[in-house]
């Protein structure tokens, strides 16, 4: 069976597929890429994942491709719920369990034998992000964090995009949907059935569509980044999925990251303010913002059409403090 990847695995990097529980019992699936040249002992390690909606097999494992390439072991894992990776119902998220999610595959990393646990870094794209950094604020074992295109899922749940819903009568009214749609699920559930879906990008795509929707469908709809397996190609999360997400503040205790963290973004992208704020409520020497000129938000995914996402400065990052 040829597995099928949106990207090409680069000659010098070897790609080994790997599984691994966290706390919550659920199996997570990942793809373990490990430059060829790797020392026996002691290498430094990475664990990605994201997008919101995406598997590994997109810009995830893109990302660790080029990050074994510049010297590291890297994990691209597929969260709770998606992918490969066990839970039922399928494609369900959770603000504590993708949490541990992250720190299960730091779990994983740091009992191989050829990594040093005390040189472990994550690295979280879009929605996964904002899931990174609440990881960076509970796992002392992280010792950097690369936030790439980052939304901020509980802000965007509660809040709706620019805010444009940050009120108690609108979340009210979000709660109330919500309900009716678990009331419509579980008797689903009763007859046989599963969750309904919210469906992916859409499709067709509307001329009037926003130019970031048009963004996502040149990404999750066309070649350049169509999986069989990704939520967003396809069926979309759970209609109910964002649930915990309205209750929830993932960046609570972002002020409290002690270990290093890079907050990168597009400057063109829809999500540049979610980057901008996060930043802001970082503290310490440790911490950095880049903003890529004339970048989009799906720039960051896979490089875009003028290679945008900065592998040296990364690796240059995750260098300097896992060492």
């Amino acid at each position: 069976m040829n597995e099928h990847y949106t990207f090409e695995l680069l000659p010098e990097v070897s790609r080994n597929k790997v599984t691994f529980k966290n706390h919550f019992g659920i199996e997570l699936a990942g793809d373990l890429y490990i430059p060829k040249n790797a020392a026996e002992k002691g290498n430094p390690a990475i664990a990605i994942s994201g997008p919101f909606g995406a598997v590994k097999e997109q810009s995830s494992g893109f990302y660790a491709n080029q990050l074994a390439h510049r010297g590291f072991i890297v994990l691209a894992f597929d969260p709770s719920y998606c992918g490969e990776s066990g839970g039922q119902p399928r494609y369900m998220n959770s603000p504590d369990i993708n949490t541990e999610d992250f720190m299960a595959a730091v779990d994983f990393l740091s009992t191989r034998e050829n990594i040093d646990s005390e040189k472990i870094g994550i690295l979280g794209i879009c929605g996964w992000g904002g899931m990174a950094l609440n990881a960076a604020a509970i796992d002392t074992r992280i010792k950097a964090t690369v936030t790439s295109t980052m939304y901020d899922m509980s802000r965007v749940t509660a809040n709706g995009y620019f805010d444009s819903a940050n009120s108690a009568q609108a979340r009210h009214e979000e709660r109330k949907a919500l309900m009716a749609q678990r009331t419509a699920d579980f008797k689903a559930l009763l007859a046989g059935g599963t969750y309904a879906l919210a469906g992916g990008v859409v499709d067709p795509l509307p001329d009037d569509a926003p130019y970031f929707v048009k963004d996502y469908y040149d990404y999750y709809k066309t070649p350049r980044g169509y999986h069989e397996r990704s939520l967003n190609s396809n069926g979309g999360w759970a209609i109910s999925a964002c649930t915990s997400l309205l209750n929830t503040k993932l960046l609570a205790y972002a002020d409290e990251i002690q270990s290093a963290v890079l907050v990168m973004h597009g400057e063109k992208a829809h999500s540049r303010y979610f980057s901008e704020d996060a930043f802001k409520r970082l503290t310490g020497c440790n911490k950095e913002l880049v903003i890529i000129p004339g970048a989009s938000h799906t720039d960051l995914y896979d490089g875009g059409k003028n290679n945008a996402i900065p592998f040296d400065k990364l690796a240059d990052f995750f260098a300097k403090y896992l060492k």
